[in-house]
């Protein structure tokens, strides 16, 4: 089936992500469009729509006269987004204690006990995976487009630093223990507990994050 013109720039953008998220077109890469029309087996046309929809996400930014580069995260980036997707993503947990079913949170406390037994055998990958499934389940409990709409912008914002919160000192332990919290008072039906317990979730990453950047400094002097 041929596709439509709109619907290949949105393809030629999702395969562009992929190849972002995936650290093929690493933070600070220039695109080559040539390079990437060939790759792609594209024209200029719908490549160039992309680039517009990816520069909107703020994946990559434009610079007149040079093109497209894939956009760094900085740490004041970080301090920025975490404290706003802290609020949004205890919204979306609030919510989610008054709408979910009593299924739902079944499917969710199965959930929860993939993620222990991850965290257990410190299967880290697997780990990351479920933990991924679960914020993405607590957003959809939500029921609320806007806030969905609005964090999936936020979350391919932070993929581009490529963060590994888990690699700080104690902190696979301490998420396992703060995602319980927010399972316990979803399923108390606790609306601000939930909130509460989330955004201290989301806040504690940004200072994970912190130690492993001190670590890392520390290293590179040493």
């Amino acid at each position: 089936m041929r596709l439509e013109p709109s619907s290949l720039h949105e393809d030629v953008a999702q395969q562009l992500r992929g190849l972002i998220f995936e650290g093929e077109l690493p933070p600070g890469a220039f695109l080559d469009e040539p390079a990437l029309c060939q790759r792609l087996r594209i024209s200029r046309t719908p490549l160039r729509e992309a680039l517009k929809v990816l520069t909107a996400e703020g994946l990559l930014r434009h610079e007149p006269r040079r093109g497209c580069f894939v956009a760094e995260i900085t740490d004041k980036d970080l301090d920025d987004i975490f404290p706003v997707i802290a609020l949004l993503e205890g919204r979306c947990a609030y919510e989610a204690a008054l709408h979910a079913s009593d299924a739902e949170l079944q499917a969710l406390e199965a959930l929860h006990e993939k993620l222990a037994r991850h965290a257990r055998a410190r299967r880290i990958k697997d780990y990351y995976d479920t933990n991924y499934v679960i914020h993405e389940a607590i957003i959809r409990l939500a029921d609320n487009r806007w806030l969905a709409q609005v964090i999936a912008d936020l979350r391919k914002i932070l993929r581009l630093a490529r963060l590994q919160t888990l690699q700080a000192p104690g902190r696979l332990a301490q998420s396992l223990s703060e995602h319980l919290a927010v399972f316990a008072a979803l399923k108390a039906r606790d609306c601000e507990g939930a909130e509460a317990a989330m955004r201290t979730h989301l806040n504690r990453q940004r200072e994970a994050l912190r130690v492993l950047a001190t670590q890392e400094k520390a290293r590179r002097i040493g």
